[in-house]
C-alpha cells in the first residue's frame, strides 16, 4: 500500500504514484541511516486495514489445514509479492510445506488384568496404543534430572510405565530438584507431560500411564471437544515413535496399583495388558510463509522475525474465533515491518545482515510450524541465525495493566544473551519509550509463557530471542477477539519497537553475543 507521507519518494519505489516528490525529499531518504525514516511507514491505518481483512469472518479463524488458513497464507504471500520482497526458498516458493497429519481420536479398548477400561471415562489418550504386555513398571514421578532420577536401575525399553505428577520434596519442605521452596518445571501443568515423554522416548518406553488429577480435567474437556468435532491431534509423521501418553484417572491407577500413593521407590509388577486403541491418520496440508531480504555486508547472518499465522478456527456452535490479537496483530505487524525494511532496501540502505520474515503455521497445535523450521528444514543455517524476534499478541491491553497502557511484556531477552537484552533496552529508550515489563520473564512464573510461543524452538537451539507479548485478556481464544478491540496506537508503537531492534541487530558491527545456554 502507498503511504501519504513525504519520505516515500514513491515514484522511485513503485512507479504507480502520480504524485512526484522533490529531488531533495528523495535524496533525504536515500541518504538516511536514521531508522525512524523507515519506521514511519508503520502506520495505524495500514495495520488496521490489514487486520480488518486478515481477522475477518472470511478467514474463518485460520485453523491449520482449513480453507480459512489457505486464505491467510495467500494473503500474506500476495503482500510480499506486492512489496517486491522475494521468497526465502531458492525455488522461489514463499510456501514452506509442513508435513502434518491428524491422528483421529483412537478407538478401541484397554484391558488390564481382565478389566476393560473406557477411553474418555477411565482414561484419556490422543494417540494409538496397541500390543500385549506382561508387566507394568511404576517409575515414581517419571523424572530424569541431574539432581534426581526415578530411573536408576530400571530398564524400561518396550515397557508400559505408570507415573504420577509432581516431584520429590525434602524433609524440610523444600523441593529436591530446585533446593528451594519453588517447584521445578517438572511440576508445571503445561510442561510436565511433555518432559516425561521426552525421557520415556530416550529410554525406549512404549507408553506412559500418567496420573495427574489437575491435568485430567483439563484434557477431558479437550477430548470431549475433539470428539464432538471429529478431530484429532496434529503432529508429524515421525511422531509415531513417541510413547503413547495415557492420562489415567486416580481410580484406574489405584485399581492397577493399590499402593501407588504410599510407594517411595520404583516397582515392577506383573500385569496382563491388552491394548487395542487404534487411530486413523489423515494428512493435513499446511505451510509456513517465508520471505527474505538479503543483507548487504553479512548476507550469511540472519535475523528471523516471526509471528504465527494460524488461530483456532470455528467453535462447535459455529462461532468464528477471529484471532485479531492472537496472532493477527503479530502477523500484520510483521508485514508492516517488512515494508519498512524494503523501503530502506529500495533507497540503497539495505540492512547489513539478512532479514527473514517467518510466518509459521500450527502454533496453536503445539508450535509445529516453527518446530519444523528449526528441527527439520531450516531454510537458513541455525548456527548462522543471530536472533529470533517473535511477535505473538501485541494489539490489546492486559486487564492488569488498565490505566497504564504504554507497555509491552518482554520475555526471554536475557535468557541467552546479555548483549541482546542491553541492546533492546537501549533501542527502546532511544526510539519508543515503551515500558518494558518483565513480569512473565521470571523463570518461576506459573504461566511459563517462555515455553509457549514459537521463539522457544529457536531458544532451545541456543539462538537468542525476544518474545513481544501484551498478555492475555477475556477474549483470549474466544470469538470476542475481533479487530475492533485492537488498540492500534499501541500496536503501531510496539511494531516499531520490533523494527528498531531488528534494525540495530542487523546493522551493528558485531553479531549479538551468545553468553548463556539453553541446556
Amino acid at each position: 500500500m502507498i503511504k501519504n507521507i513525504y519520505l516515500i519518494g514513491l515514484v522511485l519505489l513503485t512507479g504507480c504514484n502520480s504524485t512526484q516528490k522533490t529531488t531533495g525529499e528523495t535524496a533525504a531518504v536515500a541518504n538516511s541511516m536514521d531508522p525512524s525514516v523507515y519506521a514511519s511507514t508503520i502506520t495505524e491505518q495500514e495495520l488496521k486495514d490489514h487486520l480488518y481483512t486478515y481477522a475477518s469472518d472470511e478467514f474463518e479463524g485460520r485453523e491449520t489445514g482449513t480453507d480459512g488458513q489457505k486464505k491467510a497464507v495467500n494473503y500474506i504471500r500476495k503482500n510480499y509479492m506486492d512489496l517486491g520482497i522475494p521468497a526465502a526458498q531458492t525455488n522461489g516458493d514463499y510456501f514452506q510445506k509442513v508435513p502434518l497429519e491428524m491422528a483421529k481420536l483412537p478407538k478401541g479398548s484397554l484391558t488390564i488384568n481382565g478389566k476393560t477400561y473406557t477411553s474418555g471415562e477411565d482414561f484419556i489418550t490422543f494417540s494409538a496404543f496397541e500390543g500385549t504386555y506382561d508387566e507394568i513398571i511404576y517409575a515414581g514421578f517419571g523424572i530424569e534430572d541431574p539432581e534426581y532420577s526415578d530411573f536408576q536401575g530400571l530398564d524400561v525399553r518396550g515397557k508400559v510405565l505408570l507415573i504420577k505428577a509432581g516431584e520429590p520434596v525434602n524433609e524440610d519442605g523444600t523441593y529436591t530438584i530446585t533446593g528451594t521452596d519453588k517447584p521445578s518445571a517438572w511440576s508445571n501443568m503445561s510442561e510436565a507431560p511433555e518432559k516425561r515423554l521426552v525421557v520415556a522416548l530416550a529410554k525406549g518406553a512404549k507408553a506412559i500411564m500418567y496420573v495427574d488429577s489437575d491435568n485430567y480435567k483439563r484434557y477431558e474437556r479437550y477430548y470431549q471437544r475433539m470428539k464432538r468435532n471429529d478431530k484429532g491431534r496434529l503432529g508429524f509423521e515421525d511422531d509415531s515413535n513417541i510413547p503413547s501418553l495415557i492420562l489415567t484417572s486416580e481410580n484406574m491407577a489405584e485399581e492397577i496399583l493399590p499402593e501407588i500413593n504410599e510407594l517411595k521407590s520404583s516397582v515392577i509388577r506383573k500385569a496382563d495388558i491388552v491394548a487395542s486403541l487404534m487411530s486413523t491418520n489423515e494428512p493435513i496440508s499446511t505451510e509456513n510463509v517465508v520471505a527474505f531480504i538479503e543483507g548487504s555486508e553479512k548476507p550469511d547472518e540472519y535475523i528471523v522475525l516471526s509471528a504465527h499465522l494460524d488461530h483456532i478456527g470455528v467453535s462447535g456452535n459455529g462461532s468464528i474465533n477471529n484471532g485479531a490479537d492472537d496472532d493477527g496483530s503479530g502477523t500484520v505487524a510483521l508485514l508492516e515491518i517488512a515494508e519498512a525494511f524494503q523501503l530502506a532496501t529500495k533507497v540503497g540502505k539495505r540492512p547489513k545482515r539478512s532479514i527473514v520474515f517467518l510466518h509459521v503455521t500450527a502454533e496453536e497445535k503445539g508450535l509445529l510450524g516453527s518446530r519444523y523450521y528449526t528441527d527439520s528444514d531450516p531454510i537458513f543455517p541455525l548456527d548462522q541465525t543471530v536472533v529470533n524476534l517473535n511477535i505473538d499478541m501485541i494489539g490489546r491491553i492486559d486487564p492488569n495493566r488498565e490505566g497504564n497502557r504504554n507497555y509491552v511484556y518482554l520475555i526471554g531477552s536475557d535468557k541467552l544473551s546479555s548483549d541482546l537484552h542491553v541492546l533492546s533496552e537501549e533501542i527502546n529508550k532511544k526510539y519508543t519509550n515503551i515500558e518494558l515489563d518483565y513480569s512473565y520473564n521470571d523463570e518461576n512464573d506459573p504461566n511459563r509463557f517462555y515455553y509457549r510461543s514459537d521463539h522457544y524452538n529457536f531458544a532451545k537451539n541456543n539462538i537468542p530471542i525476544i518474545f513481544y507479548f501484551n498478555g492475555t485478556h477475556d477474549d483470549y481464544h474466544r470469538p470476542g477477539d475481533t479487530p475492533d478491540k485492537i488498540n492500534y496506537d499501541l500496536l503501531t508503537n510496539r511494531a516499531k519497537l520490533v523494527f528498531y531492534t531488528a534494525w540495530a541487530v542487523a546493522n551493528r558491527s558485531e553479531r549479538v553475543i551468545l553468553d548463556k545456554s539453553s541446556k
